[in-house]
C-alpha cells in the first residue's frame, strides 16, 4: 500500500499554513511536514501532535540548499511568502528562489498564495507591491515545469482585530476601517478558510491546473461590519474612516514612522475601491461552494466570540 502523498508547507505558523496544515492532517489523504524556523513553539508541537513533521528552515532568501532538502520527497508544496514591509523589496526574489527550490527536488504540484498583479491593472498608478509581488512570483511559477494552482485570499477579517483595532469614543466602540462606508469588499478568515480551498485543489489536480482562484467568506461593506459587530455583540459600535492618509494618522499615528508602509496601504485600499479587489472573471463564489461551511463575518464573530479587543495572532 502507497503511504499518503506529503505536502510541505512554507510558512506552516502563519495563518494561511496553519489552516492548510490541519486541513491537509484532519482529512487523512496527506502526511505534512510543515517548514518553520519555530519547531518548539506552541503551535508547532500542536501540528506535531497531530502529525505533522517540523523542519527548521529560515523563510529567507539564501537558503535555497536547505529549501530543495526540505521540499525533497514532498508531491506538492504550499506556497507562500512572509509579509515583507517596504523599503525591503525582496518578496518577489524570495518567492521566486522558492519556486526554483521546489522544481529542482522534484516537486509535482505547487499551490501559490497569489493576489493580483495591481501593477498592471492601475497602470502603475497605485502603490500595492504585496499584490503586484505575489503577481510576479505566480508568473513565473507559469514558466516553470511544474502543475501549478493559485489562491488569492480576499481582505482578512483578523486584519480589524490585529491591526486596525477598534477603541472606546466614550460609550461606542470606533471602528477604523481602511475603505470608504458603503463600499462592499470581499473579506475572509485566513485560518478557517484556506485550508479547505488547498485540500480541494490538491485532491483534484488536473481540474485546477493553472488556475487562480479567490478564497472569500464574505461581501460587504464597513458600515455592514459594524451594524453586524453591534447585532452580535450588542455593543454600540460606530464607522470611523482611515481611507486616506489624514485619516489614517489621525487613528493610527505610528504608521507616521513608514512611509512606504503607508503609501502602500493607502494604495492597497484605492486599488480595491477604484478598480475592484479582483478582475473581473474571477469566479467569486468558489471557494463558499466548495467549503460550505465558510465563515461570514456574523458566523465569524459568533464562533470566535471576539468583542473587539485587540487579538494577536502570533505563535
Amino acid at each position: 500500500m502507497l503511504p499518503h502523498p506529503l505536502i510541505t508547507i512554507v510558512g506552516a505558523l502563519s495563518k494561511q499554513g496553519r489552516s492548510v496544515a490541519h486541513a491537509l492532517l484532519e482529512s487523512g489523504r496527506y502526511r505534512v511536514r510543515a517548514l518553520t524556523r519555530r519547531v518548539n513553539s506552541l503551535e508547532a508541537q500542536r501540528l506535531a501532535s497531530v502529525g505533522a513533521e517540523l523542519v527548521n528552515v529560515p523563510l529567507e532568501l539564501g537558503y535555497k540548499q536547505a529549501m530543495i532538502e526540505a521540499f525533497t520527497g514532498s508531491h506538492g508544496v504550499f506556497l507562500m511568502t512572509p509579509p515583507i514591509a517596504p523599503p525591503a523589496t525582496h518578496e518577489a526574489e524570495l518567492g521566486m528562489e522558492l519556486a526554483n527550490s521546489a522544481v529542482e527536488a522534484g516537486v509535482e504540484h505547487l499551490v501559490f498564495s497569489s493576489l493580483e498583479n495591481v501593477d498592471e491593472v492601475t497602470k502603475s498608478q497605485k502603490f500595492a507591491p504585496h499584490f503586484t509581488d505575489k503577481a510576479k512570483i505566480e508568473a513565473y511559477i507559469r514558466t516553470l515545469p511544474v502543475r501549478s494552482s493559485f489562491i488569492y485570499l480576499a481582505f482578512f477579517y483578523t486584519n480589524l482585530l490585529e491591526y486596525y483595532t477598534p477603541r472606546m469614543e466614550s460609550d461606542t466602540l470606533v471602528f477604523p476601517i481602511y475603505l470608504p462606508r458603503d463600499f462592499h469588499a470581499p473579506f475572509v478568515d485566513p485560518l478557517s478558510a484556506t485550508g479547505p480551498a488547498v485540500l480541494e485543489i490538491f485532491s483534484y489536480p488536473e481540474e485546477y491546473a493553472g488556475k487562480s482562484m479567490p478564497v472569500i467568506g464574505d461581501i460587504l461593506s464597513p458600515d455592514e461590519i459594524v451594524s453586524t459587530f453591534t447585532r452580535v455583540t450588542g455593543k454600540k459600535a460606530a464607522y470611523r474612516s482611515a481611507y486616506t492618509r489624514e485619516e489614517l494618522l489621525h487613528h493610527f499615528p505610528d504608521f507616521v514612522a513608514n512611509e512606504l508602509l503607508m503609501r502602500e496601504l493607502l494604495g492597497m485600499a484605492e486599488y480595491a475601491t477604484e478598480y475592484g479587489y479582483y478582475r473581473k472573471e474571477r469566479d467569486l463564489s468558489w471557494s463558499r461552494k466548495i467549503n460550505p461551511n465558510s465563515l461570514t463575518w456574523e458566523k465569524f464573530l459568533r464562533v470566535t466570540g471576539w468583542q473587539g479587543q485587540p487579538q494577536s495572532f502570533g505563535v
